[in-house]
C-alpha cells in the first residue's frame, strides 16, 4: 500500500520560474518509490511568471487540492503597475534609486505582511486541511517555502493533529539577500526570527538545498537537517545546433544587485582589443535584467552585443542552453548568498556547455563545478582569471573544439533526489 504524503505549496504549474520545479519534479517520480503525493495549492495565484508548458509534467493520477488565496499584490498593481510585479519578482532596485512609492511598498511588504505576502492564505487552509486530514490517512505533510508563510499552515496542523511534519527551505528565511530590503522594524525582524525559530523547533525533519543553509539552521534547532540539491530532468528537444557566433548566455533573472561589472569590463576590452573577437560576440539574457544591469553594460559599450531575449517558458530556456557556447551563471557578491545554489545550475551541467560562475567566495556551487569538471567559478575582482578563460573558450570555438566533459552527474538526476527524499519520508 502507498504511503499517503499531503505536499503544501504555493508555486505550481502554471507558475513558471525556478520555484516551481523542485516539487514539480520530486512529485512526478515520488509515485516510483511507493509514495502517494497530495499536492494543496492556492485556486487563483497571481504568480509573476507563467510557464503553462510546465502543466505537461503534472500526471492525471495526482490528485490535487486548491483554497482560494487573497493576492494583495494584485491591488498593488492597480497603484503601481509594473513595479508591484517586479518587486513580486524579487527585482528590488537600488536604495538611492528607489522612487517614493517603492520605498513605501517594500516597508509595508516588510512590517505588515509577516512572513510574506501570502499570510492571510493560512488560516483558511489550516480549516480545509484539517477536515481533510481527518477524514484520509495521511500521517506526513511537507510544506515547502518561499513563501514561508507556507511553513506556518505545516506548524499548525502538527500542533493539531500530530502528524510527522517536514519543512523544506529552498532559500533561507531571514538571511536570504532580499530581507534587508524590506526596511523592517526592529519589533518586524524579531517577529521574523520568532516564526522563524518556531518552525525550525518544530517540524520533525528540515531539508535545505545547500550545505551553508544546513550549517545556518543548525545553529537555530537540533532537528535532524538534511541537504537535497536541485537538479535536471531529461527534457526532449530535438538535435539543437550550436550558435554560429561565441555566444555567453545567462538563463533566468539578472537582479541589480548581481551585476559583475568586472565582467563587463573583460567583454569591453576584448571587443575593443581584438576586431574578431567583436564580429563573433554576442551576448544572450534570457529572462528579467535589473536596469542596474542594463544600465552598466551601456555603460561599457556593450549594447550592440546584448541580445535581451526577456523570459521564455522553461522548454524554451533549455534550448537556449544548448544553443550557447559558454553559459554564465552569476551570483550576488556577497556573504548571504554563499547557501545560493541556482537551479540552472543543475540543467547548465546536461547543457554539455562550459560554465563560466561567479559569486562570493568558498560556495557550494564552485565545489559543485570542481568536482563534476563543468565549469570555472571566479570572484568578482578577478580580472584575470576571467579574461584568460573567456579568451580560451573563445580560441576553442574558433578551432570548433568548445564543449563540456561532465562527470558524475547522475546523482543530480530528479529521480535520484527523489530516491533520497523517499528515505527521509
Amino acid at each position: 500500500m502507498k504511503k499517503n504524503v499531503l505536499i503544501v505549496t504555493y508555486y505550481w504549474p502554471p507558475a513558471g520560474g525556478p520555484g516551481v520545479q523542485r516539487w514539480l519534479k520530486f512529485v512526478k517520480y515520488l509515485p516510483d518509490f511507493n509514495i502517494n503525493p497530495i499536492v494543496f495549492i492556492p485556486d487563483n495565484a497571481d504568480y509573476p511568471l507563467v510557464d503553462k508548458s510546465l502543466l505537461d509534467d503534472v500526471s492525471e493520477d495526482i490528485t490535487i487540492l486548491k483554497s482560494p488565496i487573497r493576492e494583495p499584490y494584485k491591488f498593488a498593481k492597480l497603484l503601481t503597475g509594473k513595479k508591484a510585479t517586479t518587486i513580486s519578482k524579487g527585482i528590488i532596485t537600488e536604495w538611492t534609486k528607489q522612487s517614493r512609492i517603492e520605498r513605501l511598498m517594500l516597508y509595508i511588504r516588510g512590517n505588515f505582511f509577516i512572513p510574506d505576502a501570502r499570510k492571510s492564505w493560512v488560516k483558511p487552509s489550516v480549516a480545509l486541511l484539517s477536515d481533510y486530514i481527518s477524514k484520509h490517512n495521511i500521517d506526513t505533510i511537507i510544506t515547502t517555502g518561499p513563501p514561508h508563510s507556507v511553513h506556518l499552515i505545516g506548524l499548525k496542523l502538527k500542533e493539531h493533529f500530530g502528524v510527522k511534519w517536514i519543512a523544506d527551505f529552498r532559500d533561507p528565511w531571514t538571511t536570504i539577500g532580499y530581507h534587508k530590503e524590506l526596511k523592517l522594524t526592529k519589533a518586524s525582524e524579531a517577529k521574523h526570527k520568532r516564526l522563524e525559530s518556531q518552525v525550525l523547533n518544530t517540524a520533525d525533519d528540515i531539508i535545505v538545498t545547500s550545505s551553508p543553509t544546513k550549517r545556518e539552521f543548525e545553529a537555530i534547532t537540533n532537528a535532524p537537517i538534511h541537504v537535497i540539491t536541485n537538479g535536471y530532468d531529461k527534457v526532449s528537444t530535438g538535435v539543437i545546433s550550436l550558435n554560429e557566433k561565441f555566444t555567453l548566455a545567462h538563463i533566468g533573472s539578472l537582479l541589480s544587485k548581481r551585476n559583475p561589472k568586472v565582467l563587463w569590463r573583460v567583454l569591453s576590452d576584448l571587443v575593443k582589443a581584438n576586431p574578431e573577437f567583436a564580429q563573433d560576440f554576442q551576448l544572450n539574457m534570457v529572462g528579467s535584467i535589473g536596469e542596474d544591469v542594463l544600465e552598466s553594460i551601456e555603460k561599457f559599450g556593450l549594447n550592440r552585443y546584448l541580445n535581451a531575449v526577456g523570459y521564455v517558458s522553461h522548454q524554451e530556456a533549455i534550448v537556449y542552453q544548448k544553443q550557447s557556447q559558454v553559459l554564465l551563471l552569476i551570483e550576488i557578491d556577497s556573504e548571504d548568498t554563499k547557501c545560493i545554489i541556482p537551479g540552472k545550475l543543475f540543467e547548465y551541467m546536461v547543457s554539455n556547455r562550459p560554465i563560466v560562475a561567479m559569486g562570493p567566495e568558498a560556495t557550494d556551487v564552485e565545489q559543485i563545478l570542481k568536482t563534476t569538471n563543468t565549469g570555472q567559478y571566479f570572484l568578482y575582482k578577478d580580472y584575470a582569471g576571467l579574461k584568460h578563460v573567456i579568451l580560451n573558450h573563445y580560441e576553442s570555438f574558433k578551432k570548433g573544439s568548445l564543449q563540456s566533459n561532465p562527470i558524475g552527474l547522475q546523482k543530480y538526476s530528479r529521480r535520484a533526489l527523489t530516491e533520497s527524499l523517499s528515505k527521509i519520508l
